[in-house]
């Protein structure tokens, strides 16, 4: 058995008592296995894995204490994975992701009580009590900067691409840098990854290293199948995955996706949802996707996809950039420029959009059951906004089926994951996720993929 201490910063080196005890595995707290479990993902950073069970069976004998003392807390490693450590001192990031876990984790469990009574509440308040709840979270955090103009490009797309696609995305972080971007991702690895380390690049260019923000959300379901990437220099560990993508789109300026699969999916007909929305029609959010010239087979097939479930209107939401990352990089230096203006004229803030409306179906947490899966909305016959949020809905149970704990449990035992809709968006949706498999787009691991779901038409 190998023990190692780490220290932590911050504020967090003092807990309450019953904070200690919500996180201890002596008195197995409430939150111990979610804490063990996430502390173990951010020790394993830059270890590419979309395997949660794999990840937690390998190191099944690994524990973690948290020690008060009479001069702070401690943390206690248990088999704590090896390459974490350089002759025996935890690396310098990992100690500060290991203060993010306890930080978020500690949080969790209030803001998880206070978030459940909001789902009670009248319809009126909850969604801006959501809202409000999500920019606590933030704040807390140091991710909030006060005084500093809109800068936060949000990268999207997929943990499972080719060499190409990744120098791609790394080619574009680099030309933000060289413009100095800040990046934002879901923090794992593949696209999540490579805009930063070319970010990275860019900054030392400009020799502003220093102002060079690596800001990755994540949540507890995903950080155990996706640790961080070694590039992540700020980790904000959110409640479940509603809280995440709100966090995306209120914290960030520019949204640039890359291909991806069903994650990325998920991830654009949230930020469509809330385009396709009146409420939002004068307020910019940016949208540009962008990819390699042997992507395009790639982007061909998701307009396809929308354009059969939303009209070739959905283009509109949209610019499409293939193979040119200095074009990526000046229309979001543009469009930065663009927030910017819009923020000062209507006074929004410049570090939280407040003034997006984001639908409820949005908000509340979607369980992922094989009933609620089976019920979900698939037609035409209703508000665009509406087909895309049940969409979102779908594909986020698919991602569960696929990496997460409790949803690869579920197909286990009791089958995939049965969707109905209407023939045209059941046949492309079909399309659009046989060319994911296809393309190795759905795993990491090379292991044989098997659909955790199953498509009818009515």
């Amino acid at each position: 058995m190998s023990v190692e201490f780490v220290w932590p910063a911050g504020s967090m080196s003092l807990l309450t008592q019953l904070e200690a005890d919500l996180i201890s595995h002596t008195s197995q707290g409430e939150l111990y296995n979610l804490y063990r479990n996430c502390s173990l993902a951010v020790l394993n950073s830059g270890n590419k894995t979309d395997n949660s069970k794999e990840l937690l069976e390998n190191y099944e004998n690994f524990e973690i204490n948290v020690i008060r003392t009479e001069r702070g807390l401690k943390i206690e490693l248990i088999n704590p994975p090896k390459s974490a450590f350089v002759d025996g001192k935890i690396v310098f990031s990992l100690r500060n992701h290991l203060y993010s876990v306890l930080r978020d984790i500690v949080q969790i469990n209030p803001y998880a009580d206070q978030f459940r009574k909001i789902i009670q509440k009248d319809k009126a308040s909850r969604s801006e009590l959501i809202t409000n709840g999500i920019f606590t979270i933030l704040r807390n955090a140091g991710t909030l900067q006060v005084g500093v103009a809109p800068n936060i490009a949000v990268c999207w797309g997929g943990h499972s691409i080719s060499e190409e696609e990744y120098e791609y995305a790394y080619q574009v972080g680099f030309a933000m840098g060289l413009r100095k971007i800040d990046i934002c991702t879901g923090c794992g690895p593949g696209i999540m990854e490579a805009p930063m380390k070319g970010s990275i690049m860019g900054h030392t260019m400009q020799s502003a290293t220093e102002q060079c923000r690596l800001i990755g959300l994540t949540e507890p379901s995903i950080i155990a199948a996706e640790p961080p990437n070694s590039m992540v220099s700020e980790l904000v560990i959110m409640p479940d995955i509603e809280k995440r993508l709100e966090a995306f789109v209120r914290l960030g300026h520019v949204l640039v996706v890359f291909p991806g699969g069903p994650g990325t999916a998920e991830e654009l007909l949230y930020i469509l949802t809330i385009k396709m929305c009146k409420e939002n029609r004068h307020i910019p959010t940016p949208l540009i996707l962008t990819g390699n010239k042997d992507s395009a087979p790639y982007f061909n097939t998701l307009e396809a996809f929308l354009k059969k479930c939303f009209g070739p209107e959905v283009t509109r939401y949209y610019k499409l950039i293939i193979d040119d990352p200095d074009a990526v990089a000046r229309e979001v230096k543009t469009e930065l420029q663009n927030t910017y203006e819009h923020r000062s004229l209507t006074h929004d803030s410049f570090c939280y959009n407040w003034a997006l409306h984001i639908p409820e179906s949005l908000q509340i947490p979607f369980e992922v059951t094989h009933e609620n899966m089976s019920k979900l909305n698939l037609h035409k016959d209703q508000e665009p906004y509406e087909l895309s949020a049940a969409l979102r809905a779908a594909f986020s149970g698919i991602v569960s089926g696929n990496v997460k704990e409790k949803g690869v449990r579920l197909v286990a035992e009791k089958g995939p994951f049965k969707l109905h809709g209407d023939k045209e968006i059941i046949q492309s949706m079909d399309q659009l996720l046989k060319d994911f498999i296809d393309q190795g787009r759905i795993l990491l691991s090379k292991r044989e993929y098997k659909p955790c779901y199953v498509l009818e038409d009515d």
